[in-house]
């Protein structure tokens, strides 16, 4: 195989090969071949406010390592929310121009998955998780599906949702359940839903609640069924956010947290059209059996580096 030097010096050497970008020491030859991984998880992060943490599982035991401390990351994240009016630019942070690109891009992403894995389907449910005020419902959800369940702990944000879909829903499309109940809590009758949407929530969950709720959630799905989540992502590492209690996580991050639900990613796309100064979003269709394909992925050279946090970010519906 040809290999081009990039760089060289009497210590080290970058090389270039068709496949692989090589950085190695001269003076260590045995070491030439080992390959050392690093979890995502024990990878740093930072707070809101450039605090570093050296590793996830510092942060997690800081922020929610007994009962009391994990109360306290729950009451704090839902009554951050509580203080936010129910309307599209109170739910998506001061930012409505996100709602159509936002609904754009998830249409262009369900359509694919539904003409894929439910081509001949006459009834379709699917369960809207972390509903907020049915934002994502009203304007994508029940066009493509005859029945959708909210999930929402806010109240106020529910009591919105009724209102804003009860002139939307009709005897073939329509909004059915609303549940005000967390997602750490949740757990949906068997067998229930094709798909199961997660989108700007998830990061309110503990890594451990996360994997939970996503093994109760298995269950709900019918037989070739799947999850589509939609979260920011974070460069490398993670973000904590100390107002709302929640964190933003990297892919690499987010890719641990599926092997331990069991889950593969059937297909993944990032979001496009959203300003410059939030984080970037993906959506990853997940999936309970091994795919044959995987969309959307490749091999990639991955930098780390510190990010401080972006100026604002978006969790609600």
């Amino acid at each position: 195989m040809r290999e081009n030097v990039l760089f060289s010096s009497p210590s080290y050497k970058f090389t270039l090969t068709p496949t692989h970008i090589c950085f190695f020491s001269l003076q260590t030859p045995k070491l030439r071949r080992s390959r050392v991984r690093t979890k995502a998880m024990e990878v740093g992060g930072l707070d809101s406010k450039g605090r570093k943490f050296k590793n996830a599982e510092e942060m997690w035991r800081e922020q929610a390592g007994d009962p009391s401390k994990k109360c306290d990351w729950y009451k704090h994240g839902v009554g951050y929310w509580e203080g936010v009016e129910a309307s599209v630019n109170g739910v998506l942070g001061g930012y409505a121009q996100v709602n159509e690109p936002d609904v754009e891009g998830s249409e262009a992403f369900l359509n694919t998955l539904l003409s894929e894995r439910f081509p001949n389907s006459d009834h379709l449910a699917a369960l809207d998780c972390g509903s907020g005020i049915g934002r994502v419902t009203k304007n994508l959800l029940i066009r493509y599906f005859n029945e959708v369940d909210l999930l929402e702990p806010v109240s106020h944000f529910l009591d919105a949702a009724r209102e804003n879909l009860g002139h939307t829903s009709s005897d073939k499309h329509k909004a059915t359940n609303f549940f005000c109940m967390p997602l750490q809590e949740f757990t949906p009758d068997a067998r229930r839903y094709d798909v199961i949407w997660v989108q700007w929530c998830i990061g309110h969950l503990t890594d451990d609640d996360f994997v939970s709720f996503f093994n109760r959630a298995k269950a709900g799905l019918k037989p070739g069924g799947f999850f589509v989540l939609k979260e920011n992502i974070a460069r490398t590492g993670f973000v904590l956010d100390n107002e709302d209690r929640s964190i933003t996580r990297s892919d690499s991050y987010f890719r641990e947290l599926f092997q331990k639900c069991g889950l593969h990613i059937y297909q993944s796309k990032d979001q496009k059209g959203l300003p410059e100064e939030l984080f970037a979003v993906k959506m990853y269709a997940l999936t309970t059996d091994s795919p044959k394909r995987v969309h959307g992925t490749r091999s990639k050279v991955i930098f780390y580096e510190w990010e401080m946090p972006k100026h604002s970010k978006i969790h609600k519906l």
